[in-house]
């Protein structure tokens, strides 16, 4: 343990001596968010969108969406394993069904659990940004994106290159992957597979994950069509994941795939982008993992979609609007099954005045679901640029978020569904200003959320099962900093980012004895990161994460990385928890002590 404290203390050293800002390579003010309709630079919108570049990723000190999530300010990831096993996603408070995860646009959302988002995340390696939208969403998107939603975007190619990844280090880590990227005549194509094993932390936290990801461009000299598929099998140990009995060694296995096909027709003013997919998840769970008659649970959903979104560019303004129906299927030996048609239609004109400093965006969704009938989420943005560096704005939304079939029709011996449960929903507001500059990027936000008919597993007597039941109101309150500056030292870049976010909540009365389901915001969030360039061939970071969650836990997690680039080669030297925090995320699942992975990438071109 001190050797590995030295190590780090030797680095940090040769940071503070040396450290300088690596080039960010992808300038903010240029993205174009890809997640909405209307095309819009990031520095133009009129929400609260956080994006994740390709730099910021690489000098993440992390191998995994869910672990590179956590160092976002307001976004709340709630770890029952390592590698991206089993963790939940929340945004500003939400729930883990509360909040939308795309790839490329295209709506990851499950039916039957909101356990299972993460479970589509791709590897960071075919990843070019993720970009975070925080807020009301439903305008945009539909249900589910209750409190906010996360798109990410994938690397558009990678010419002609191979490369190789193996990580190997604590707990047994062996981690795997080749990606492949090329650049034909009339076609390119991004490959990657990859595999991650670990002997697990503690007991039953073993896993063995499978990664597989192909990206296809066909018929690029003419009417190019974008393929996309994945396919992310995972087995792990889920010890105490969903029990608190010491003796059962859970067990889980999951599968998520998806394949999408999209094209892209353009002319002077319009534009419209259709797309076809079809998505699956598939979740198998052992309550006694040795014993698998004892408690065995086994769903399979598929969802098939269409969707057209398009762009109109006239005298008075940009038009978006869209449509999406998709078909879901479920098969459960506890779910029952059963299928959902949903259809939505979206609508938003972003109208520009005064010399185009003030912008104005009302919008509206309307949803029909085959069980909930319709249903309507209005919203508006307003955004004034008071200079090319400085805008204010502020937003208003109606959201909504659909019971899953667990919290209809779950049943065991200790909780049971309720079919008769009503959607949940919420009207949000927001106000905000972004700063940007060559040097520094700043953003402020005050966001208040009044959410009704929240579900919740209650009970009235103790040896009753717990019931899932609207019974919730929920008050959410508080505000968010961020702030981006770049330096040099030496003629070498540097890089400082920090975020703040501040929640409070406020529960409606609740007059029942027993509850599942308690509100555990993290009423404290406060991320950093600095990336620093020590020479040409050396970058070091290192991330500082303090959380304190309404329930009054607290803790302060500090994680590490090397990065040594030698011609092809690229050495990382990953140090995680390097303090040896104990502290939990949720439930009663200790998150890992203090551990490294050492890397070593080749590319060949």
């Amino acid at each position: 343990m001190k050797t590995k404290y030295t190590i780090i203390a030797i680095l940090i050293a040769c940071c503070v001596g040396n450290a300088q800002e690596k080039p960010q390579k992808q300038k903010l003010d240029t993205v174009l968010i890809s997640s909405t309709r209307i095309d819009l630079p990031f520095k133009e919108n009129s929400r609260t969108i956080d994006v994740i570049t390709s730099e910021d990723i690489k000098n993440s000190a992390t191998n995994n969406v869910a672990d590179l999530l956590q160092q976002v300010a307001g976004v709340d990831i709630r770890r029952r394993g390592t590698a991206g096993s089993q963790a939940d996603l929340y945004i500003r408070g939400g729930s883990f069904d509360q909040t939308l995860l795309l790839i490329d646009g295209i709506k990851m959302d499950d039916a039957q659990t909101g356990h299972h988002t993460m479970n589509a995340a791709l590897p960071i390696e075919v990843i070019e940004r993720i970009e975070i939208i925080k807020g009301p969403a439903a305008r945009v998107f539909g249900q589910n994106a209750f409190t906010g939603a996360i798109n990410i975007v994938t690397k558009k190619q990678l010419k002609n290159t191979v490369s190789t990844n193996v990580e190997t280090g604590s707990f047994g880590q062996l981690n795997g992957s080749v990606t492949v990227g090329s650049e034909l005549e009339n076609s390119s194509h991004i490959i990657h597979a990859g595999k991650l094993t670990s002997a697990g932390y503690r007991n039953n936290s073993d896993y063995n994950n499978t990664n597989l990801f192909i990206k296809s461009v066909f018929n690029k000299k003419a009417q190019a069509i974008e393929m996309i598929a994945t396919f992310f099998d995972r087995k792990f140990g889920a010890e105490n994941f969903y029990t608190t009995n010491p003796d059962w060694n859970e067990y889980e296995e999951t599968q998520n795939s998806l394949i999408g096909f999209t094209t892209t027709f353009k002319s002077n003013n319009f534009k419209i982008r259709p797309r076809v997919y079809w998505k699956r998840n598939q979740d198998m769970f052992l309550l006694k993992r040795k014993e698998p008659n004892f408690f065995r649970n086994l769903h399979i959903t598929d969802k098939i979609g269409a969707e057209a979104n398009a762009s109109y560019t006239s005298n008075l303004g940009v038009t978006g609007f869209g449509v999406d129906m998709s078909k879901i299927y479920i098969r459960s030996n506890n779910l029952g099954n059963r299928n959902r048609f949903m259809t939505n239609l979206f609508l938003e004109h972003q109208f520009k005045l005064f010399n185009n400093k003030l912008d104005v965006t009302p919008g509206i969704a309307v949803t029909y679901f085959s069980d909930f009938k319709f249903h309507a989420f209005p919203g508006l943005d307003v955004g004034y640029r008071l200079n090319d560096s400085f805008k204010i704005y502020a937003n208003t939304g109606n959201t909504y978020r659909i019971p899953t079939y667990t919290d209809l029709f779950y049943s065991d011996p200790a909780t049971v569904g309720n079919e008769n449960l009503e959607p949940e929903e919420a009207l949000s507001f927001e106000f905000g200003s972004k700063y940007f500059s060559p040097k520094f990027n700043g953003s402020f936000a005050i966001f208040y959320r009044d959410a009704s008919k929240l579900i919740d597993y209650v009970k009235e007597n103790e040896a009753d099962r717990f019931m899932a039941t609207n019974l919730r109101n929920l008050y959410t309150k508080g505000f968010e900093v961020n702030t981006s500056y770049n330096f040099k030292l030496g003629n070498l870049p540097q890089n400082l980012s920090m975020g703040y976010t501040f929640i409070e909540d406020e529960v409606g009365d609740l007059n029942i004895p027993f509850s599942r389901y308690s509100i555990n915001s993290l009423k404290h969030h406060f991320t950093s990161r600095l990336s620093s360039q020590i020479s040409k061939s050396v970058n070091f970071n290192i991330i500082y994460k303090h959380a304190e969650r309404t329930a009054g836990l607290s803790y302060n997690v500090w994680d590490a990385s090397a990065i040594i680039t030698v011609k092809q080669f690229e050495f990382t030297l990953t140090a995680a928890n390097i303090f040896d925090a104990e502290y939990i995320e949720t439930g009663v699942v200790p998150m890992p002590p203090s551990n490294v992975l050492f890397g070593l990438r080749y590319g060949f071109n």
